[in-house]
């Protein structure tokens, strides 16, 4: 392995400190650079422009390495274009021949949250430009620092690629929930009935399923929580979709002593009020719930994925009428008035079959983006730290 010698950032790159220019540059309408005052306008790797300044005090070129040098300290992205940078930020330019622009970017990136190390300041911590220029970076010969980076670069690609899977994944599946579950032909058709020849009945969800809302035992009493072995749901976890497992638990006491009760495996839940209002989740084990859950308890009429399918294509309609109070709040009898199309068993299975598939590969695809972080994180630690395997 190779050690490679340092060198201090102030020799190798050009540190520009960001100015607050005059306030009256300031506008909204694109006249001048784009400003970027912080960590606000940060992306994943790039700033995206809210402001813009006619009269800059200091500018970042494109391609300089931007960095967050006001609470919160050590944000890194890279600038698109030439841009005005103000007092939170500072601006690194490698200096050619001797330091990789995005050999910098990667080392800066791979410190991320070590950088708040160098701020001072006890009520609003900032990194002063000598504190930057001051600090020692590894310097391998040019030639290993571009093999670094294509390796790097790559790594990223593949990930920038999952990502538009992960996100196509999602389309598909969007479009598939509107076209599958849409029962009737817009107005245009005749007949009411769309051109895939739907024709099914359509449903008050209370007509063809029973409901009820959990329970939560007294809080004050640690006889209904110590050592508890019921799993209990609260409605934040209702948005997992499907739901495998509890944080919390009951015990046998607490439910009998309260108007939670277990709900059945394959129980369709939506959260009634709170933040996740409107969420849909599918339970796949016994489980009880707090009273913000209604849960729809399966029967021989509907599939429980079609149900749980359908009712996530009515999210937004849920939140929109909850609204209004002090916190969102929608009742039972609100969920039990929805209409639902009702199609045979086996077109329901249908279905659920497309798209399950889509949620089966785009479950592949998330889990193919955690792989991708950690081999971009390992490579990235490896060549930051030692150098290349020689």
């Amino acid at each position: 392995m190779t050690t490679w010698s340092t060198k201090k950032l102030g020799e190798v790159a050009d540190i520009v400190m960001g100015q607050s220019p005059p306030s009256s540059s300031y506008n909204e309408r694109g006249e001048g650079l784009p400003f970027f005052q912080g960590k606000a306008e940060f992306g994943e790797i790039y700033p995206t422009p809210v402001k813009y300044c006619s009269s800059p005090s200091r500018i970042a070129e494109a391609n300089d390495v931007l960095m967050s040098v006001r609470a919160p300290v050590g944000n890194i992205n890279i600038a698109k274009e030439k841009s005005c940078v103000g007092r939170g930020l500072g601006a690194l330019r490698a200096k050619k021949n001797i330091l990789n622009q995005m050999f910098l970017f990667y080392f800066m990136k791979k410190n991320e949250n070590n950088w708040s190390r160098l701020s001072t300041g006890s009520t609003f911590s900032a990194i002063k430009g000598s504190s930057l220029k001051n600090f020692e970076i590894p310097l391998p010969p040019i030639a290993i620092q571009k093999q670094i980076v294509e390796r790097l670069d790559k790594i990223a690609e593949a990930q920038k690629l999952n990502d538009d899977l992960i996100r196509k994944a999602d389309e598909l599946f969007q479009s598939l929930l509107h076209k599958e579950l849409n029962p009737v032909r817009d107005s245009k058709h005749s007949n009411g009935v769309n051109p895939a020849g739907k024709d099914w009945k359509v449903k008050k969800l209370g007509d063809v399923a029973e409901t009820s809302s959990g329970g939560t035992p007294l809080k004050e009493k640690a006889e209904y929580y110590e050592n508890g072995t019921i799993p209990w749901l609260r409605s934040g976890e209702v948005s997992q979709g499907l739901i495998y497992k509890s944080e919390l638990f009951i015990t046998e006491k607490g439910l009998k002593e309260s108007s939670a009760k277990i709900f059945p495996i394959n129980t369709v839940l939506v959260a009634m009020y709170g933040a996740t209002t409107g969420q849909i989740g599918l339970l796949k084990f016994e489980a009880s719930t707090n009273q913000a859950i209604c849960g729809i308890f399966p029967n021989s009429k509907f599939v429980p994925e079609y149900l749980y399918y359908f009712l996530k294509t009515k999210t937004n309609y849920l939140i929109k009428i909850s609204a209004g109070g002090a916190q969102p709040n929608i009742s039972q009898a609100v969920i039990r008035n929805l209409k639902i199309p009702l199609p045979p068993l086996q077109t329901q299975k249908q279905i659920v079959a497309k798209l399950s598939a889509v949620q089966s590969y785009k479950k592949e695809l998330l889990e193919q983006k955690i792989k991708l972080k950690e081999l971009f994180d390992s490579a990235l630690h490896r060549a930051m730290s030692s150098g290349l395997p020689q």
